[in-house]
């Protein structure tokens, strides 16, 4: 498939040939979801963690003699069934990610790639060239009508441009290897480089 190339500045560039086995696959959704959803476990840090019976602070004595009280028989204040006392079967830190093929990583970023296109949210530009000035970029970037984007550039990303950007909300730049489907699908325009097309394509192939 075929897409103009433009510049930052709205002028045009020329066109781009993009692969058909990258950008225009049927997107479907369960492999999208299975790749987000490995990508969110893995990010979930599982920290979340409680005491058990033999951590909470109290003493070891027995609370009160076996028989003679009319009430139930018990041991320990540490018991579950008191207040203060320990958790049973509560959350213990532990990881949340799970396996996933790489070839299933792959197709998922494919197919979030041809979403966008076929979505009509993928935009080539030319090069990210900028003089360091925020101001300058937030204009060009309201005149192209960008309101929540990914920048995806070559194997490094522009340093002048990255500064420029970091201030702009809703504008996240990302290095080629960094292209992942949950950040694609999270915002509503894709903007590719001509050197993060080259980049994404040699990835993938």
């Amino acid at each position: 498939m075929k897409l103009d190339v433009i510049k930052l500045d709205g002028g045009k560039a020329g066109s781009v040939e993009l692969t058909d086995e990258i950008f225009d696959l049927d997107p479907r959704a369960d492999i999208l979801h299975r790749v987000v959803r490995w990508q969110r476990n893995k990010a979930q840090q599982g920290t979340h963690k409680v005491k058990t019976r033999s951590e909470v602070s109290y003493s070891k004595k027995k609370i009160y003699r076996q028989k003679g009280t009319g009430g139930a028989r018990h041991g320990s204040r540490n018991a579950p069934i008191f207040r203060k006392g320990g958790i049973y079967k509560g959350p213990t830190p532990r990881s949340h990610a799970h396996d996933l093929p790489k070839k299933v990583r792959a197709l998922g970023l494919k197919h979030a790639l041809s979403a966008k296109a076929k979505e009509g949210s993928l935009v080539i530009i030319d090069a990210l060239s900028t003089d360091g000035k925020t101001g300058a970029l937030a204009k060009q970037v309201k005149d192209l009508g960008w309101k929540r984007a990914l920048i995806i550039d070559g194997a490094d990303v522009n340093e002048g441009f990255a500064q420029a950007a970091a201030n702009i909300e809703g504008l996240d730049i990302l290095p080629s290897m960094g292209a992942n489907v949950y950040d694609i699908l999270k915002r509503d325009t894709l903007v590719l480089t001509k050197a993060g097309v080259e980049a994404l394509e040699a990835r993938l192939k």
